[in-house]
């Protein structure tokens, strides 16, 4: 049970920030790609944040010797780059692009009830249904 309302409390406090920092907005993410036309730099000052908060949480977490919930941590193990992974980033790249959205802020959208969010979230169960599916 503590395990359960720590993960709701996690995403709850992320849900907050993306509401916060505007990201269940896809035009704020479309107006930072947008280098040549509307450029909105604020999504680069979220990112520089976000990455100074995880940067301090993992130094201060990992000193650890075992999360509170789990047996161990599990951190990504994989320290090079291969084809999956450059072209899974390609492909979540101009997901986001286009959307103006990515799986946490669109989540969170779609808890306000917006119908047009509804139809990037059954795309993207789709696109992982669909990979899990090509992998057995």
């Amino acid at each position: 049970m503590a395990r359960l309302l720590s993960s709701l409390l996690a995403g709850l406090v992320f849900g907050l920030g993306l509401v916060i920092s505007g990201m269940v907005n896809p035009a704020k993410v479309q107006n930072f790609l947008d280098v040549f036309g509307a450029w909105d730099p604020s999504l680069a000052l979220v990112m520089g944040a976000a990455l100074v908060v995880a940067g301090v949480g993992y130094r201060l977490v990992l000193t650890r010797e075992r999360p509170l919930f789990e047996a161990k941590f599990q951190v990504p193990a994989l320290t090079t780059l291969d084809a999956k992974l450059l072209g899974g980033a390609a492909i979540f790249g101009l997901g986001w692009g286009l959307a103006g959205f990515c799986p946490g802020p669109a989540i969170t959208a779609g808890a306000f009830g917006r119908p047009d969010v509804y139809i990037f979230l059954i795309a993207m169960l789709a696109g992982i249904g669909g990979w899990r599916w090509l992998r057995r």
